[in-house]
């Protein structure tokens, strides 16, 4: 199916290309939207429709990740890191298959993961000026953001009805254009083959965003379709001959958020204030999970995935923050915003249109550092069971509204996705459960302090403790079939039900949604009208010749496979499968104990040794641009074949959430030959290598 750039009309107020300042290989573009001419130009050769269509329908959306089919027969390849959860969902406590890796020998071994969906992009529709009529001049911000959310609410339903695919709104270039992306969605997702988790991961945290790197970082799922494998149109051929230094290489995925179009403000709003409550927030849930890692090794086994993700998030969130302390990088940015701001500021009609934006999403940041706090705890459940209960409170009193004036989450585009999450059975473990919430409750009141609303309500004079144990141990929303009873019931059987966690979820859910009106008023608002505003303008001035923020919606970058400066040296393009087990004799024997074993190899590699070709590329780095959420991502050439998995950036990259720095920025990828490598020589899987490699 050929993508829909339909528009329903395209609002530039004009399309200049001169006074960019893009730098090479940067940009994550949309497909409506990629620069060939520039392509063109450097590499002698860019995408034609016919390839763009083909990695477009090839490329997979997973819940926090990308991936793609790469198998007539519905295979499909992500990261390990990526289907680490779901590898952990199918596991017990006598099959750990993140810690000893899975295999399945035939396709009946195959798992089918309970609540895992994947979604491909099947069309896009630009819907800016019909949303953009909604609002009429003079409106105010509150009135104006209401009018956009209600009109987008109606296109979405109009176009999920005519097409029978799932439809989500997009907004780019900060509310300077609006699209509906329609997804067509696969729920039988099964498991096939992952590697063991020390070989996904090695060099554990020391290692991740660095380079060089030796990580076999990759998962491999099927799709099935009324019992049987899905046959997608469209999927990736494997390569057969592999990438060489200066190979020109592309990444479809879904990068998941960069901030390049924040104002000035509001990076300094994020360097001073969000992001270190972002990183004490996590610092203290890592804690709380390590304290409960600490009572058993199976308490150890359910949280290892969720503390391996929070030390993934610290490290990348404090790449960002050394972006916002580059000095000279933010000299770069404010003299960008202050050049775009005189040139607005000359042009009666900008100046009319956006001349006091900047100026009016600083005034609202006093606001949210006062909201932001709050919010974290009140609009946060800090258990699994009261964020069922919140859902099913909030399904029953928003489904008795009409759609357009319900919260977004709960339109009828979005409904049918939750019920049907509520039904899945999910593992649970109850001591986890009790741990967690009472450590988040102990940490709201520590915060929030005992006078607060939030504090009282979910308190009501007992310990933080009391409060988690009897209400765990006395629900039953752990049974996907009570959840059901519940949301067939509706309010009367919300009203009737004696649920500990429903009782606490009828507490939490009035003062959650003032404090959420409150921010939406005085601070969402503001910043959505007026960053759509400088959108505007910014168009006026420069045209679309730029890319939007990543949004985790479907991007395209390219670059060539490059070294870069490093450590007082350059940085090698490619690592060898003689450099991991070097990196594992480094050791000097003792590798299972150096350091937790972060360099210890899985026993059947350091039995396979010999079997294997040193020489064969491991992993590699090349210039493109990415950020988390492309993990997954597919590595393509210009044949449109799979050369690689994207796993990683290098460190140097992380400030790439607020701008781009080509000397150093890289993404970092698995090699596919290194894949069909480990997955003949050490796995034996032979038939999954042949199936890959279209033999």
């Amino acid at each position: 199916m050929r993508p829909r750039f339909r528009s329903l009309a395209l609002p530039l107020l004009a399309f200049v290309l001169a006074g960019t300042s893009l730098r090479s290989e940067e940009g994550m573009w949309t497909f409506d939207n990629l620069p060939t001419k520039a392509i063109q130009a450097k590499y002698g050769w860019a995408p034609d429709q016919a390839w763009l269509d083909h990695v477009r329908l090839s490329a997979l959306r997973f819940p926090g990740g990308s991936g793609s089919f790469v198998s007539a027969d519905g295979l499909v390849l992500t990261n390990h890191h990526v289907g680490r959860g779901w590898i952990q969902r199918v596991s017990d406590k006598d099959h750990d298959y993140v810690k000893n890796g899975f295999s399945a020998a035939t396709r009946k071994q195959e798992i089918k993961v309970p609540g895992l969906e994947v979604v491909t992009l099947m069309a896009m529709d630009n819907v800016t000026d019909r949303v953009n009529k909604a609002v009429k001049p003079g409106m105010p911000e509150q009135e104006a953001q209401k009018a956009r959310e209600i009109e987008i609410e109606k296109i979405k339903q109009e176009m999920q009805l005519k097409s029978g695919l799932t439809c989500e709104h997009v907004n780019l270039y900060q509310g300077g254009e609006h699209w509906i992306y329609s997804y067509q969605k696969h729920t039988d997702v099964r498991l096939v083959f992952a590697p063991e988790q020390q070989i996904a991961f090695f060099g554990g945290d020391y290692d991740n965003f660095t380079f060089p790197r030796h990580n076999l970082d990759f998962s491999i799922f099927r799709v099935y379709e009324n019992g049987k494998p899905y046959h997608p149109k469209n999927f990736l051929h494997w390569t057969h001959g592999g990438l060489k230094a200066g190979d020109l290489t592309f990444v479809t995925g879904h990068p998941g958020r960069t901030n390049r179009q924040d104002t000035v403000a509001q990076m300094t709003f994020a360097r001073d204030f969000a992001i270190p409550q972002r990183l004490a927030s996590l610092e203290q849930y890592k804690e709380a999970l390590l304290g409960y890692a600490k009572t058993s090794p199976e308490a150890a086994r359910q949280v290892n995935t969720q503390i391996f993700g929070i030390e993934n998030s610290l490290k990348a969130i404090n790449g960002y923050l050394s972006g916002l302390k580059d000095v000279d990088a933010m000299a770069r940015i404010q003299k960008a915003e202050q050049e775009l701001r005189t040139k607005v500021s000359q042009d009666p009609v900008l100046k009319a249109e956006a001349g006091d934006s900047w100026d009016r999403i600083a005034q609202v940041i006093p606001k949210a550092k006062a909201l932001a706090k709050e919010s974290a705890y009140v609009n946060t459940a800090h258990s699994t069971l009261l964020g069922y209960g919140l859902a099913l409170v909030r399904i029953a009193e928003e489904g008795a509204k009409p759609s357009d004036q319900r919260l977004p989450e709960y339109s009828d585009a979005n409904l049918a996705n939750t019920k049907r999450r509520l039904g899945i059975q999910a593992p649970f473990f109850p001591a986890q459960e009790t741990f967690l919430f009472t450590r988040g409750l102990e940490e709201a009141q520590r915060e929030l302090g005992a006078d607060h609303p939030y504090v009282k309500a979910m308190l009501d004079g007992k310990t933080p403790a009391q409060v988690a144990q009897a209400a765990v141990a006395g629900s039953k929303l752990a049974d996907p079939k009570v959840r059901m009873a519940l949301l067939a019931g509706g309010m009367p059987a919300i009203e009737k039900s004696t649920d500990p966690m429903i009782l606490l979820a009828r507490k939490l859910d009035p003062l959650g949604r003032e404090l959420r009106k409150k921010q939406e008023d005085e601070v969402t608002s503001v910043i959505s009208e007026n960053a759509s505003r400088i959108a505007k303008v910014r168009f006026a001035v420069f045209g679309k010749s730029t890319y939007p923020d990543a949004t985790f919606t479907l991007r395209l970058t390219y670059g060539p496979v490059e070294g870069y400066p490093g450590n007082g040296t350059l940085i090698q393009p490619f690592t060898t499968f003689g450099g991991l087990f070097d990196r594992y004799d480094g050791w000097g024997g003792n590798a299972a104990k150096a350091h937790d074993g972060a360099w210890e190899l899985p026993k059947r590699w350091v039995e396979k040794r010999k079997a294997l070709n040193m020489s064969t590329p491991f992993d590699f780095v090349h210039a493109v641009d990415i950020i988390g959420g492309n993990s997954g991502s597919p590595v393509v050439d210009k044949k449109g074949e799979l050369v690689g998995l994207i796993f990683d950036g290098n460190i140097e990259s992380l400030p790439g959430n607020y701008f781009y720095d080509e000397k150093v920025n890289r993404g970092v990828s698995v090699d596919a030959r290194a894949i069909l490598e480990a997955l003949n020589k050490v796995y034996g899987a032979k038939a999954l290598a042949a199936e890959l490699s279209g033999k």
